[in-house]
């Protein structure tokens, strides 16, 4: 596949500050029965966090004041829930999970004048439903009480039963005698059918949908017509098409954000995938994919895990076989994604796995649990291709200090926060990505698999401490839950504080250090503080190749 794109680049509307990536994985297509859904938070300035909003009751009459996600830009207030659930992360104590990515649209269909964005719906909705029919019915009903003042979402919304996406836009205003008479927004929602597997990135996915079919499919009652009267469709309501009407499809929509759909379902989704390559590489958008497809095998926890960190390895986008992987096969790429040099245009892949990761998770909903135990978030900060993931129960009443939204932020470095110490591990194994990447990823691999054991027997005492039926047992339940989960992330940290300590002394200076069969360093039989000639691995031989035919061209 050809990197160098020798063309006019045509940027849509994407908003690459908030590009994310989520996939969806139904029960009756993962290996446990349980409902995934996968969520990149990908921004430049996210500081990566997990939150916590503990379950409370307020008077009625209560307001709470809602701020924009990501920029902390008040927007105003609304009523407050008289109850509302424990939130941690995306998810809630009853098992719910939302997740988001943007995909911009339409430039002016969004009320500057809107009191909610995408951002606070989401942490809203889930401190308010139980199940994805009704987050879905709160979430657009919020939009039209009180004005939607973000752009083009794709929202995964999941219980433990059923997975959805949403995809919402909003309307362009309309101010009649100084009030905005088009407030709200339109939309679509489309339930993912069970066995199967779906995904978004960074565009809006649904295109037809059946019209009288409640049970698989929501819709807005103006989402067509509202088309109509911007101009934007003019044929047959059954062949209306949410995505091609609301988000039209570019190159950039295709290559990079489709691509990471294509490549999710390349890996995992039964069939030839290369039929779709042309539509993926930006070249042919007659060519969709479809909205969800069946996996080949169920899928498993760890393998869903690993897909978010994806560099489109072993596909014709690997971004590890060209010049711009340097000489030790690095698949990233630093922004902006595209430049001009010499009157060309060059564009670099957008894979699921990035730098500006700000947290990424797997969130999981088993129903075969009661709620305080079947609701699980693995969760994790910074890149994902470097970063670990640790299970955090979402009954949880506590998170863990190198988590919390209290610890640094983007600008204010702390010893003690998880992302800050990701981002350190990041940083060096981007120097040699093929040595010291590949040593995090064992790493990874080992705790993760490790930790996927354990919950078993974590579920399994929680489990009895809940049976016992009494309330103040169910307490106790979630009091070892909580006690579980943040000794859990506690102890990751000091892993990886461990981790970073040894993997400088390890490969300093562009070297290795000898170790024995046990991993430990070799010294130079001389003195137990000074080791043998380290070993020189040097550059890769694409690499070794090219910097020839710069030097003898």
């Amino acid at each position: 596949m050809k990197r160098l794109l020798i063309s006019l680049l045509i940027i849509f509307n994407v908003s690459y500050a908030f590009a994310c990536t989520n996939l969806i994985v139904t029960k009756g297509a993962s290996t446990d029965g349980s409902v995934m859904v996968t969520y990149a938070a990908d921004s430049h300035t996210r500081y990566g966090t997990l939150v916590h909003y503990p379950a409370a009751r307020y008077a009625p009459g209560t307001m709470m004041q809602v701020y924009e996600w990501g920029k902390d830009r008040y927007l105003g207030e609304i009523p407050q829930a008289t109850s509302t659930y424990n939130v941690v992360g995306n998810m809630n104590e009853h098992q719910l999970i939302i997740a988001e990515s943007t995909w911009g649209g339409i430039e002016y269909l969004t009320d500057p004048n809107g009191i909610l964005d995408y951002g606070s719906m989401i942490y809203i909705t889930l401190q308010r439903a139980k199940t994805a029919r009704e987050a879905i019915e709160i979430f657009t009903s919020l939009a039209d009480e009180y004005g939607y003042c973000s752009s083009g979402e794709s929202i995964s919304i999941a219980d433990k039963n059923e997975a959805w996406i949403l995809e919402i836009t909003g309307k362009k205003p309309k101010i009649v005698d100084g009030i905005n008479v088009n407030k709200g927004a339109v939309w679509v929602a489309v339930r993912i059918p069970d066995g199967y597997i779906s995904g978004h990135a960074n565009c809006a996915r649904i295109t037809t949908f059946p019209l009288n079919d409640p049970e698989n499919c929501l819709y807005s009652r103006d989402v067509i017509s509202h088309a109509r009267e911007l101009g934007l469709y003019s044929g047959k309501d059954e062949d209306f098409s949410f995505a091609d009407t609301y988000c039209p499809l570019d190159f950039s929509a295709m290559r990079g954000c489709e691509a990471r759909v294509w490549s999710f379902f390349n890996r995992h989704a039964e069939g030839d995938w290369s039929k779709y390559l042309d539509f993926a590489s930006g070249e042919n958008p007659k060519n969709r994919m479809p909205l969800y497809v069946k996996p080949k095998a169920k899928i498993s926890l760890k393998e869903v895990a690993d897909m978010m960190r994806d560099h489109f390895e072993d596909t014709p986008f690997d971004m590890r076989n060209d010049i711009g992987a340097g000489g030790h096969e690095l698949p990233y790429r630093w922004r902006p994604m595209s430049y001009e040099v010499d009157g060309y245009t060059v564009t670099n892949e957008r894979a699921i796995a990035t730098q500006q990761t700000g947290f990424w998770f797997v969130g999981q909903s088993r129903s075969w649990l009661p709620d305080p135990i079947g609701g699980i978030i693995w969760f994790g900060v910074d890149d994902a291709g470097t970063s670990p993931l640790t299970p955090v129960y979402t009954s949880s009443e506590a998170i863990s200090w190198h988590y919390s939204i209290e610890n640094g932020s983007m600008i204010e470095y702390s010893e003690t926060s998880m992302f800050w110490l990701c981002n350190r591990i990041a940083q060096f194994a981007y120097l040699r990505y093929n040595h010291i990447g590949k040593e995090v990823r064992g790493v990874i691999d080992e705790l993760e698999r490790r930790r996927i054991k354990e919950i078993a027997n974590s579920d399994s005492t929680a489990l009895a401490i809940y049976k016992n039926g009494e309330l103040k047992n169910h307490k106790e339940c979630v009091k070892y839950l909580t006690d579980f989960s943040t000794s859990r992330a506690d102890a990751l940290f000091n892993t990886w504080k461990e981790l970073d300590k040894y993997l400088l002394v390890k490969y300093i200076d562009g070297n290795t250090k000898k170790q024995d069969e046990n991993g430990n360093f070799i010294t130079n039989g001389h003195s137990d503080k000074i080791p043998p000639t380290p070993l020189f691995p040097g550059y890769t031989e694409y690499f070794k190749k090219a910097v020839k035919e710069d030097l003898t061209k």
